[in-house]
C-alpha cells in the first residue's frame, strides 16, 4: 500500500445568537479537537491523514457531528499542497503537532 500524507481542513461559520447556538458551537469545536484537529486560524481546523481513504473516513466522521445551523466545509489536500500555503500577513507558528515529520505509518 502506498501512503500519501493528506490534510483534512474544516472551515466553519456557526451562529452564536442563542444559548442553543453557542452550545452547538462549543460542542462542535470540542469534537473537532477530540478528533485530532488543530486550529490553524479562527474557525479553520486541520488534521493529518495517512491516505486519501482515511481522509475521507475522517470527513465522514465530521459529517456526523455538524450542528444543524451554519456553514461547515471541508477540503482534502495533499501534504505538498498544504505546505505551499503562503502567508500574506502574519507568520507561521511552528507547532510540532502540525508537522508531518513525526508521522509514523504502522
Amino acid at each position: 500500500m502506498r501512503y500519501r500524507i493528506m490534510r483534512v481542513m474544516i472551515f466553519f461559520d456557526l451562529p452564536t445568537l442563542t444559548d442553543s447556538d453557542r452550545k452547538n458551537y462549543r460542542l462542535f469545536r470540542k469534537s473537532l479537537v477530540e478528533e485530532g484537529f488543530l486550529m490553524i486560524q479562527e474557525s479553520v481546523y486541520v488534521r493529518i491523514a495517512t491516505t486519501h481513504e482515511s481522509a475521507e473516513f475522517i470527513e465522514n466522521r465530521i459529517k456526523s457531528i455538524v450542528p444543524p445551523k451554519g456553514v461547515v466545509q471541508s477540503l482534502i489536500v495533499t501534504e505538498k499542497q498544504y505546505a505551499s500555503i503562503r502567508f500574506l500577513v502574519g507568520e507561521s507558528i511552528d507547532d510540532f503537532r502540525n508537522l508531518d515529520v513525526g508521522t509514523v505509518v504502522i
